[in-house]
């Protein structure tokens, strides 16, 4: 019997592990989308760190907790990403980092989920779901997602630029995060 319930332990343990990811940063992305003037742009933070918890079986005990780092977005054109830095943005001097923790976890099918999470950015925290597809598969996991949320909310782009002419509200958030089991 004390066998038994050493074995049930162990396993119970390993299942617990196997919940706790880590992202290979180097094949990672975290990336945006917007509309300026009418046209669209596609940029990526070059630094997030994340902390994934995340079993199909287990959605209770699930989280994630994110932090970006705002001074690092870059959308390949210099005079947009100096903008972006400014104080009418992600104003990343005084508020280097935005932060994403969700808690709570939907199913919406066998491999896609949502996230019902929170999102601080400027010192503003708004709820912001977040859906993505799991993808697990030796000797990780793959999860794909994305995120819409109005950059108003958080007083991106403000004074001329919170014109919805100028730059659209509408922003959407990417991620494609190569995970293997956390050690």
């Amino acid at each position: 019997m004390r066998t038994l319930v050493f074995l049930c332990l162990i396993a119970a343990s390993a299942v617990a592990a196997g919940a706790n990811w880590q992202v290979d940063t180097a094949t990672s992305t975290l990336g945006f989308r917007g509309t300026a003037q009418g046209e669209a742009f596609d940029g990526r933070f070059k630094q997030f760190q994340a902390k994934i918890r995340f079993d199909p079986a287990d959605l209770a005990n699930s989280r994630f907790e994110v932090d970006i780092a705002t001074g690092s977005a870059d959308s390949e054109n210099a005079e947009r990403d100096e903008t972006l830095l400014s104080s009418e943005f992600f104003d990343s001097e005084a508020q280097p980092n935005a932060r994403y923790v969700a808690e709570r976890f939907e199913a919406i099918d066998a491999t896609r989920y949502r996230a019902l999470g929170t999102l601080t950015l400027r010192g503003i925290s708004k709820p912001v779901p977040f859906e993505f597809e799991w993808k697990p598969g030796p000797p990780g996991a793959e999860l794909i997602g994305k995120a819409r949320l109005d950059r108003l909310d958080f007083n991106v782009g403000s004074g001329d630029w919170a014109d919805p002419e100028m730059i659209a509200p509408q922003v959407e958030v990417m991620a494609h995060l190569k995970l293997r089991p956390a050690a």
